[in-house]
């Protein structure tokens, strides 16, 4: 699926934010398939806001995440430097900026803290921009009790990595972490900060290769200096454990066997997904493509981008651009696209020149920039989200790239908007929201975000939706339905659905608006991670009749 209007942190510092090549950063892409040459993973930017408080107690146990959060001891004191005032409650202060600890498992480590409390998001925002690095060190230092330097690019990509692929195999690190404590209680009652660390140093020994002295060494340091010595004594403990367990081979893996939920339960920590997910798609798609699909999800991912065609530029423009920075790249079969086969919803829609077209839940409007291009300046296209701060965002893309003009925003809840204008569009896209399913490699912390009641609700919200964006259609007008969902339920299910309550709407073949290896015998757009090596998605393209 596309993705937003953002400049990627991997360019930021090279070509920088406001590149007039550069539209947009597509976080539905594909990933290198075997054989081929593939551009660097690129880390995707998340312009949101951070929350204002972060915290950390000495005695949390995992069941409580709402206890009361208290500054635990340093035991050491920290390495301080003048040079690194920080403004808080209209005074300036000096920063106590250790220079002992690894900055980056620092910074990882704080993240991951936030991000189980619930009030962070994977995705580490460039430091460079929005303050957004400033916010990122104050909780650092509220968490830690000392503040890290500033990170530099090299720093913030390890961050996300780390961070990323942390959240991905929470559920395997964890069972092999319990695995090796003394006894389980260890584990449950384990402090919030000192689980993370520990979280951290198994991803880098299991999944990052880091030399072992350097993942050991660190991860330690850091423990003994933001908890206490014997933190550090306990990380040391079990990570030298796992290194030796790794080195004969014989870490601790549950069998898979017994019945079905049995079995499920042993996969869902071998390859560390919920188990209700497992289960669905051994039910949906077979074991053999379950493991596949879970293969894929665990797998680092890469991006696509666009080229701003509005301004005049063309994808040779692009790779040059990308040559000259010596990054790797793919064509794709569509003109504006480098790396994979993407825009496809769009081409669903197939925007025409003197067309309006509404999008219904715009932001943080990727397709509605590669829709407003499509136009080449004749048409409009009105971008509706119920977020007025992403909406925001969309609008402020749209200006830097020149299509401002062509783009009005429309804060509103669908359902209530729908009901009270008396407005039609030539062509109406509602990329509905969904369990995301599909994007499960980009979207780390999202698996354990989701509850399998979440997909009932949705279901209900997703029908709402869709009988409201199907009041804003024209008489032969186009209503288009996607989500970067793979469920069915939430797919084919629901255009079935739909058709039923509104029988003046006739689905209508994809073929010819995409590749036909995209198009299902019903004649809707889908992808699938383990058939196209791309991110899982879907489009239904529903015509209105004229009378």
């Amino acid at each position: 699926m596309e993705g937003g209007a953002l400049a990627l942190p991997h360019f930021r510092s090279r070509v920088g934010v406001g590149s007039p090549i550069l539209l947009s950063a597509d976080p539905g892409s594909a990933r290198r398939s075997p054989g081929a040459s593939g551009r660097s993973r690129v880390s995707r930017v998340n312009p949101g806001a951070y929350p204002r408080s972060a915290g950390r107690g000495r005695t949390w146990k995992r069941d409580s995440p709402e206890a009361p959060p208290r500054r635990s001891g340093i035991t050491r004191v920290p390495n301080r430097s003048p040079e690194m005032p920080t403004e808080r409650a209209g005074r300036t202060k000096v920063s106590n900026v250790n220079l002992e600890v690894s900055h980056h498992r620092a910074v990882a480590a704080v993240r991951l803290l936030r991000i189980e409390k619930g009030k962070a998001f994977v995705d580490l925002l460039n430091e460079k921009g929005n303050s957004s690095g400033e916010n990122e060190m104050s909780y650092v230092e509220r968490t830690l009790g000392f503040s890290t330097r500033c990170l530099d690019n090299r720093d913030i990509r390890l961050v996300t990595v780390i961070v990323a692929g942390t959240v991905r195999w929470k559920r395997y690190l964890d069972y092999l972490i319990m695995s090796l404590c003394s006894e389980e209680k260890v584990f449950r009652e384990m402090e919030p900060l000192l689980l993370q660390i520990l979280r951290i140093g198994f991803f880098e020994i299991l999944k990052l290769n880091v030399p072992a002295y350097a993942a050991v060494d660190e991860n330690v340091r850091l423990a003994k200096v933001a908890l206490r010595p014997g933190a550090g004594n306990l990380v040391n403990a079990i990570l030298r454990k796992l290194l030796l367990l790794k080195e004969a081979n014989s870490l601790p893996l549950p069998k898979i066997e017994g019945d079905d939920r049995a079995q499920a339960r042993a996969l869902s920590i071998i390859y560390s997904h919920p188990v209700w997910m497992v289960r669905r798609w051994i039910r949906f798609l077979g074991k053999e493509e379950a493991l596949k699909l879970m293969n894929w999800n665990n797998s680092d991912p890469h991006f696509s981008i666009r080229v701003n065609t509005a301004n005049g530029y063309t994808r040779a423009d692009l790779i040059d651009q990308l040559e000259s920075l010596q990054v790797h790249y793919e064509k794709s079969t569509m003109d504006e696209f480098v790396r994979i086969q993407e825009g496809l919803v769009v081409s669903v829609v197939d925007p025409q020149p003197g067309e309006t077209i509404i999008d219904c839940c715009a932001a943080p409007g990727g397709k509605t920039l590669f829709m407003a291009a499509r136009l080449l300046g004749q048409g409009k296209i009105w971008a509706l989200d119920i977020n007025k701060g992403r909406l925001r965002i969309l609008m402020e893309a749209a200006k830097l790239h020149n299509l401002d003009a062509m783009i009005s925003d429309i804060h509103a809840d669908l359902r209530l908007y729908a009901k009270e204008t008396t407005a039609k569009f030539d062509k109406v896209l509602l990329d509905a929201p969904c369990s995301g399913l599909g994007v499960l490699s980009k979207r780390a912390d999202l698996r354990w975000n989701r509850q399998f009641e979440d997909l009932e609700e949705l279901m209900c919200l997703q029908d709402e939706l869709l009988d409201s964006a199907s009041m804003l259609v024209k008489p032969g007008g186009i209503l288009v339905y996607s989500t970067c969902s793979i469920d069915p339920e939430e797919n084919e299910h629901r255009i079935t659905a739909f058709v039923q309550r509104h029988p003046d709407f006739v689905p209508q073949s994809v073929h010819g608006y995409v590749p036909a290896e995209f198009v299902t015998d019903e004649g809707f757009y889908s992808s699938s991670p383990t058939k196209h090596s791309i991110d899982g998605a879907f489009a239904a393209r529903l015509v209105r009749s004229a009378l």
